[in-house]
């Protein structure tokens, strides 16, 4: 019987005590025989890490001196890791026992693949998909993320239709297992991007070395979601329209990216006059200022961008998610044309 690798689990928390006691104790109770768990306490004042070295003594707790978000959170933990294999997870996720074994025999049977995410269901409504990453994340061709089980708002019932394993686009960073010389072949996540959507830079990134992303349904994680920041936060908005920006243009060759940046003016300038249309004001003006800020950002990856004519190197959906979804009325990932994604579904 082979012995199975070392998996460090390292969840980013500030000032959610309240949300480790809750689900912390089912991390510790993973069925697998060599877990080690770590804590980045984000400089919380509610007595998170005082209270982990007491209630949790094995826990090992890293202090960082300022909340550095999800992004520097988990960058500067993973050096006190000591596990072949890194699991980033959200403090407000609940496991089974068995949920990690099924990731672990992704990566021990295929070199090939750098990540695998589990199925993300809701833990309140345990059927339904969950938002962040449902059965595992693809982007379409201008670059707005989608999952198996969720399309916008769009959350489906899990009844098994997406239980079949795959490459998939972008493993969701609520929930996955990455190997640690693929983290640090790329320095981890991008900090610049702070959190949301950092997870999809990394996994194109892995995709651009010729790794694989995979999603893995056989493992199963409930998903409170909203914990750091909820749907509608007008702050949610400009970080998600900012740092999708931001992986557009450092991940695709220069003439790809003009194009898509023009198609993505446009069509993030009707979604902030829908907000504002709506009376959301607030939702409106962070994707102005989302775009002000990324174009200042952009000078810092010109040098590390791909040259034109390489190629995308990601498994993108080729149509767009918004027609789909607004047009023609395409609600559910199962609707969409087979044909118009670049890897086999």
């Amino acid at each position: 019987m082979s012995v199975l690798p070392r998996v460090s689990v390292v969840i980013v928390t500030w000032n959610g005590r309240g949300l480790l006691e809750r689900f912390l104790p089912s991390v510790l109770a993973t069925d697998y025989p060599d877990l080690e768990v770590v804590v980045a306490d984000n400089a919380s004042t509610d007595s998170t890490a005082e209270w982990l070295a007491s209630a949790f003594p094995t826990v090992r707790v890293v202090r960082h001196k300022e909340n550095g978000l999800f992004a520097r959170g988990n960058n500067e933990a993973v050096p006190h890791t000591t596990g072949p294999y890194l699991c980033l997870l959200n403090n407000d996720v609940e496991v089974p026992p068995d949920w990690l074994r099924p990731l672990v025999a992704v990566l021990e049977g295929d070199r090939g693949v750098a990540a695998v995410q589990p199925k993300l269901l809701q833990h309140v409504e345990r059927t339904r998909f969950e938002y962040a990453g449902a059965a595992g994340g693809f982007l379409d061709r201008y670059g707005y993320p989608f999952t198996r089980g969720r399309l916008f708002t769009t959350l489906e019932d899990d009844h098994g239709q997406y239980d079949t394993p795959r490459d998939v686009c972008w493993a969701t960073g609520a929930a996955f297992l990455i190997r640690r010389e693929a983290w640090d072949l790329e320095g981890g996540l991008d900090e610049r991007f702070g959190m949301h959507m950092e997870e999809i830079d990394l996994c194109w990134r892995l995709w651009r070395r010729g790794l694989r992303v995979r999603a893995e349904p056989a493992a199963r994680v409930y998903h409170l979601g909203g914990a750091s920041l909820p749907q509608g936060d007008p702050r949610k908005a400009f970080l998600n329209f900012r740092n999708s920006l931001l992986m557009l243009y450092k991940n695709l060759p220069p003439t790809t990216w003009r194009r898509v940046g023009r198609a993505r003016r446009v069509l993030d300038g009707v979604a902030a006059t829908r907000a504002r249309l709506g009376g959301n004001a607030a939702e409106a003006d962070a994707i102005r200022r989302a775009w002000k800020e990324a174009r200042t950002i952009f000078p810092h990856y010109r040098d590390t961008r791909p040259a034109d004519g390489a190629p995308d190197a990601l498994p993108f959906y080729r149509g767009s998610i918004v027609s789909d979804y607004f047009l023609r009325g395409r609600r559910h990932f199962s609707d969409l044309p087979a044909d118009r994604f670049t890897a086999s579904r």
